[in-house]
């Protein structure tokens, strides 16, 4: 609960497809996800359940049919952060951290992992980690023992490293693992 890792909207999106299966009603994946935006504006994206581009409120889902392959490394630090906390704090008047998303979709249609990395940035690191400056401690060792990229996930605390080899993935596991103590090691399905 509050890491950051859309569990409350992946359990929504579950329970509408399920409820759609269940009663029998054929809706389409873009009329679930309208129905789950009344919910949350993760809910969308957690319906259809694949790497997507997600745009406007989070009612634009555009599936990416593909990415490039690569381990996960989540470290979640043992606090507990409010996503509507974190969205009132924002200063809006100060520039953030934006991704490059035409360079990160791009990275992902033609599975080229380094140009994916390269555009990828979360604006709302810079709130969370100055009331949570471990978040950054842990981003910074994943870089130092080898991820390609390390940041926050979603509104935090939880950070994550990708790695294109699984062994350089497990020798960071490995590694995070005596300074966190919820460290997982994953490979997308999808």
């Amino acid at each position: 609960m509050a890491a950051g890792l859309g569990g409350g909207s992946s359990d929504a999106a579950a329970v509408l497809r399920g409820l759609n299966e269940l009663w029998d009603l054929h809706w389409p994946l873009a009329r679930l996800a309208q129905v789950g935006l009344a919910v949350d504006s993760d809910v969308p994206y957690c319906v259809y359940s694949q790497t997507a581009l997600v745009q406007g409120r989070g009612d634009q889902v555009t599936p990416l049919n593909q990415r490039p392959d690569c381990w996960v490394i989540l470290a979640k630090p043992s606090i507990s952060v409010s996503t509507a906390s974190i969205l009132r704090a924002i200063d809006y008047t100060r520039p953030m951290p934006r991704p490059d998303t035409a360079k990160v979709v791009e990275g992902v249609k033609s599975g080229d992992f380094e140009l994916m990395t390269a555009g990828m940035a979360n604006s709302l690191e810079a709130v969370t980690a100055a009331r949570h400056p471990e978040i950054l401690a842990l981003q910074q060792r994943l870089l130092r023992y080898g991820a390609a990229v390390a940041q926050m996930s979603g509104s935090g605390p939880t950070v994550f490293g990708l790695c294109r080899k699984r062994s350089r993935a497990h020798r960071i596991y490995n590694s995070m693992k005596g300074f966190c103590r919820e460290v997982y090691l994953v490979r997308p399905l999808q």
